[in-house]
């Protein structure tokens, strides 16, 4: 998952108050004894946009149980910290006007001469009091496999978040719309697909001025890139290949730069799809064009300031929409992020050729290593899948290689015990064996080194010393994976996320981001979203693994 460009340099801070309650989370299973300094290294950009833990701790003290009342406290707390700006919150004059997206069968070029279509009898529309609720799962006690908690008791409190969808009133006049879109970051299944989908529902509400940003943020203030004008006719087909029509990059221009740069462009809306890192650069935009409000939510001090002394002088109608991107599947309250699904099932051709290779060798070792620098999603379901991994390792749970409960001493067993192992490992798994640096790539991700190189050599040298020899085939399908064309299920989630984006933009909303939670479609505050990476949601996927691989869950 990519990073924040550090010309982009927004941290997100923890929003005071914040009921973010009693996470009484018990520890997984004793696997393999962690180390202190585990994950620090991986996890030093996420670490400066972790809430901290004295806010976190102040925020559940500010809590009064005994209150009767505190559950509704709660939740008004929990509606303003998820209500998503609006173009209205500032632009106190916006009219609405009808939806231009309806079921009347039109060109989509039409003029509107004789004013706007409404189609109020159709029952398609979204209403904006319409919600989700985030959580579904009423725990009974903190003890409870992945029980997440508000107090010592477990109180169920609901929590509901905005649903996407078509509005009957939008605030754009789709003939005064010129919309941009931009890819940041990696490659990922489906890219093409989400931009695609953006076009054409654009086009649906008669939007005529569509253009894709080349290369990311860097599009934006390079004067050698210009602008790619869309159309249905130039996306038709995009979604039959892997990539990005519109190329992709890391890092870019600052804020102020990027918005200057949509002011001479006349672009009053953009789509941004990305990770973390990318969403933050879009919450940026979206505070220095038009909402000068909500200061508490990013950034640190000084740009805060220079937000507030900004944003208030532009005052934009400008709709900043995000599409999560992260292939790691690591972004928070979502499902699942685009691109996933095609990366376990592209994973799988590897994995075999790992087993074929283990398999058909004289105690033979293969290793798979997979993307996820702090989230080990793809290697859990990926192993999952396969049924042909014995061990899975993953940056969230730490492990040793030596001792009596450590890898090397399982691989030994297992060569012992049906002649061949196969390890799949995510690629920020281990990082503390490793030497340490402080080098940073374009988007200040800490560059990892490579796990699968090193647990490759020590494998070969742990069974050398024993005097038994093992053949350790490694193979890594890192770029083989990123590049290929979204699958099926991949698919229909990048068209309704696509869609969904429109959506949104055009009922006026603009900070806020798409995706899907507990199966339905939401809009969601950006910095709710990007607080941190998720970490916390592979520990009822992982159980499964040491079910399903036997591998051992070691004393303390």
């Amino acid at each position: 998952m990519e990073s924040l460009s550090p010309a982009i340099s927004v941290v997100v801070p923890a929003r005071v108050p914040h009921f973010s309650g009693l996470r009484t989370i018990p520890p997984l299973l004793p696997i393999w004894r962690p180390k202190s300094s585990q994950r620090q290294r991986i996890r030093a950009h996420a670490e400066n946009t972790r809430p901290p833990s004295s806010a976190a701790s102040a925020a559940a003290a500010a809590i009064d149980y005994s209150d009767p009342s505190w559950k509704s406290k709660f939740q008004k707390e929990f509606e303003s910290r998820y209500d998503i700006p609006h173009l209205t919150d500032v632009i106190h004059d916006a009219v609405p006007i009808p939806s231009t997206f309806c079921l009347r069968m039109r060109s989509p070029t039409e003029d509107f001469a004789d004013g706007y279509p409404s189609d109020e009898k159709w029952h398609g529309y979204i209403s904006n009091s319409d919600r989700v609720l985030l959580k579904v799962i009423k725990y009974s006690s903190p003890t409870s496999a992945g029980a997440e908690c508000i107090d010592s008791d477990c109180t169920w409190v609901e929590q509901w978040v905005h649903r996407a969808g078509p509005r009957e009133k939008i605030y754009f006049k789709p003939e005064e719309v010129k919309a941009a879109i931009v890819t940041c970051g990696g490659l990922c299944p489906g890219l093409n697909d989400v931009i695609r989908q953006i076009v054409i529902t654009l086009e649906i509400y008669g939007v005529k001025k569509i253009v894709g940003i080349p290369f990311g943020y860097r599009g934006f203030a390079d004067k050698d890139l210009r602008e790619m004008p869309l159309s249905r006719n130039v996306v038709q087909n995009a979604h039959l290949s892997g990539g990005s029509l519109l190329g992709v990059s890391r890092g870019g221009p600052s804020v102020s730069d990027i918005v200057d740069s949509m002011e001479e462009r006349g672009v009053n809306m953009l789509f941004v799809l990305g990770g973390n890192g990318t969403h933050a650069g879009a919450n940026a935009i979206h505070n220095e064009v038009d909402n000068p409000v909500a200061f508490y939510s990013v950034g640190a001090l000084s740009y805060i300031l220079y937000s507030a002394l900004n944003c208030r002088k532009r005052q934009l109608r400008v709709a900043v929409v995000g599409v999560p991107k992260t292939i790691d599947n690591d972004i928070l309250l979502m499902d699942k992020t685009f691109g996933f699904d095609t990366a376990v099932e592209e994973a799988q051709r590897a994995i075999n050729s790992a087993y074929i290779e283990a398999h058909s060798a004289y105690r033979g070792v293969g290793i798979v290593k997979l993307m996820g620098r702090s989230s080990g999603f793809i290697a859990m379901h990926a192993s999952l899948a396969s049924g042909q991994i014995d061990i899975c390792l993953i940056p969230e749970v730490p492990f040793n290689l030596r001792g009596p409960h450590g890898v090397l001493s399982h691989l030994n067993y297992l060569l012992g015990k049906k002649g061949s192992a196969v390890v799949c490992i995510a690629e920020g798994a281990g990082q503390d064996f490793l030497l340490e640096t402080n080098a940073q790539d374009a988007s200040g991700n800490i560059v990892l080194g490579d796990i699968g190189v090193y647990l490759q050599q020590e494998i070969k040298r742990y069974f050398n010393e024993m005097g038994t020899p093992a053949d350790v085939k490694y193979i890594d399908p890192t770029y083989m994976i990123r590049a290929v064309r979204a699958n099926a299920s991949d698919g229909i989630l990048c068209a309704v996320l696509g869609q969904n984006a429109v959506h949104g933009a055009f009922a006026g909303y603009s900070g806020i981001t798409v995706g899907i939670c507990n199966t339905h479609y939401v809009y969601l505050p950006i910095p709710e979203v990007i607080s941190y990476p998720s970490f916390e949601k592979p520990r009822r996927i992982y159980l499964q693994i040491i079910y399903t691989t036997e591998q051992p869950a070691s004393e303390e």
